[in-house]
């Protein structure tokens, strides 16, 4: 079985996509989080992500920022494999 590579959403350059393996934090955060719609799986890409202040996302057609220590926790896999190895495309209508 191929293992992923897991690493924090906060060193994920900007234009990248990649799927939510994890958070490593507590209850608060990860309901929280939750309530904004990042689950397990669920592909984010990354709009803005500079070494200093907040990261830009967009999840699902929703662009949220969360801060550094927030993406710091974030435990991301790299999703763009899936699409070159033939995994379905979405396709606009």
């Amino acid at each position: 079985m191929e293992q992923k590579k897991v690493i924090p959403l906060s060193t994920i350059k900007s234009g990248q996509t990649v799927k939510l393996a994890g958070v490593e934090a507590g209850r608060g955060l990860n309901s929280r989080l939750a309530a904004m719609g990042l689950l397990p799986n669920v592909e984010i890409t990354v709009v803005s992500n500079g070494h200093t202040g907040p990261s830009v996302i967009s999840v699902k057609g929703s662009r949220m920022m969360l801060g550094r220590g927030m993406a710091d926790k974030i435990l991301v896999s790299n999703s763009d494999y899936e699409k070159d190895n033939g995994r379905p495309g979405r396709q606009s209508k």
